[in-house]
């Protein structure tokens, strides 16, 4: 028997969103897609300044070689093309000197001596090689890289790392979700020509011209409610009745968008309970590299989950331009300067002005000759869900993405666990949840 066509209400025009409404159009169902902000993407939504070429995003992102999903969908798209893999050198900030994380014969001469550093490559090894890492689940990151990789190179590399990238959650976050890390990293990161931006515009477009799809912007979607057991989407313009609905929305707009239907179930129970923190990024367009050892991407240390305590205020220093050549950026040097911190930090109350002041006043450690004078342009972002946080034996905790509520779906960067955020395994969860949409 023929399916009969649904009409398919999308919350969210990221990654998520565009995947599941490239299958759903494909089978032959009517989409409309309704997007908050003014442009399609969600975090991987990117801006671009008078005198780019390419689109910048607001906060940074790229591929790996082993990012199969979003490699899939842009084949099938006959745009996967116009992706590239560029090289990039990514380092650590260790007393004062930068080390080179990649493997590479440097590894000899990381700080914490020949023994300690051939403990942690195998361990390192192992982790890659290791095909399920969720049994690993049941430790925190914290015990099993200390107890494994031993206390020098915990101390020194993932303590760090881990404090720098969840403060005081450092401790709670599983042993899966590192593996996961671990196990998906490649040497080369992949990038769209043009810039996220670019890709994920050139992906609605192919949406929809692949069916009945219908993308509204600047629409915020207000409430969910239900008509004669369907639910029923209410923006500022008005009401609207579908077959089915799915939310990519964050727990908190979930359980604001769906009220007492939802809170008062152990579904809605379980994603309140759900944890997660969120994220800045300054980004600088300078008139000369700060990072002129060539460094893309470089961890910084961190010592305490009070950024003040810290000595610098951010997780990240990133030169996009020591991956990407500045000609696409009209020949400025583009630098971010990221962190990740609760949503109720005063990362996200501070003044625009106030926040890049502070993150530019470290900016001589890593150059000497740095003067703020460098500066020709700036921007601030922030997102108060940025990155979820997966305690222990996370896989039991997770809501599934059919919802108790009829005809409702959510899908969400808190449920592609253990695998960390990001748009590949947006677009596998999107074409998942399209998938069941369907068969239901």
């Amino acid at each position: 028997m023929t399916q009969q066509p649904l009409s398919v209400g999308i919350i969210g025009a990221g990654a998520t969103g565009i995947a599941a409404a490239w299958d759903l159009a494909n089978a032959g169902h009517r989409v409309t897609i309704y997007e908050a902000g003014a442009e399609i993407g969600g975090l991987a939504a990117g801006f671009k300044a008078p005198g780019w070429d390419w689109h910048l995003e607001k906060f940074y992102h790229h591929w790996f070689e082993t990012d199969t999903d979003i490699k899939a969908i842009l084949q099938e798209m006959n745009l996967w093309d116009n992706v590239i893999f560029p090289r990039p050198k990514t380092s650590y900030w260790i007393d004062g000197k930068i080390y080179r994380s990649e493997i590479s014969p440097s590894a000899v001469f990381l700080p914490i001596g020949p023994l300690a550093t051939a403990r942690m490559g195998a361990w390192g090894a192992f982790l890659k090689l290791k095909a399920d890492g969720l049994d690993l689940e049941q430790y925190t990151a914290h015990e099993w890289m200390l107890s494994h990789m031993g206390k020098a190179a915990y101390d020194k590399f993932f303590r760090p790392l881990l404090i720098g990238k969840f403060g005081d959650h450092y401790q709670q976050v599983n042993m899966a979700w590192m593996w996961a890390r671990i196990r998906a990293r490649s040497l080369r990161l992949g990038i769209y020509k043009g810039g996220f931006q670019a890709a994920l515009n050139a992906m609605a477009a192919r949406v929809q011209s692949a069916g009945d799809v219908t993308i509204h912007l600047n629409t915020r979607v207000e409430r969910i409610n239900w008509a004669d057991g369907q639910p029923v989407l209410e923006t500022g313009g008005g009401a609207q009745r579908y077959d089915r609905v799915l939310s990519t929305t964050s727990p908190n707009l979930l359980l604001k968008m769906t009220g007492d239907a939802l809170a008062d179930s152990l579904y809605g129970q379980q994603v309140g309970a759900l944890q997660s923190i969120g994220a800045v990024c300054v980004v600088l367009a300078l008139d000369q590299s700060l990072l002129t050892d060539g460094t893309y991407w470089l961890n910084l240390p961190a010592t305490s989950a009070d950024k003040r305590s810290n000595r610098f205020p951010f997780l990240a220093l990133v030169e996009h331009t020591n991956w990407l050549p500045r000609q696409h950026y009209g020949d400025d040097v583009i630098v971010y300067c990221g962190d990740y911190v609760p949503a109720d930090h005063e990362y996200f109350t501070l003044s625009e002005d106030e926040l890049t002041r502070r993150f530019v006043d470290v900016l001589h450690h890593f150059n000497a000759d740095f003067r703020p004078s460098w500066i020709k342009r700036s921007w601030v972002f922030r997102a108060p869900y940025a990155q979820p946080v997966p305690g222990v034996n996370h896989s039991k905790n997770i809501p599934p993405l059919k919802t108790p509520m009829p005809g409702v779906y959510w899908a969400s960067m808190s449920q592609v666990y253990p695998w960390d955020r990001g748009t590949n395994f947006a677009v596998e969860m999107g074409r998942r949840v399209a998938g069941q949409i369907m068969a239901e």
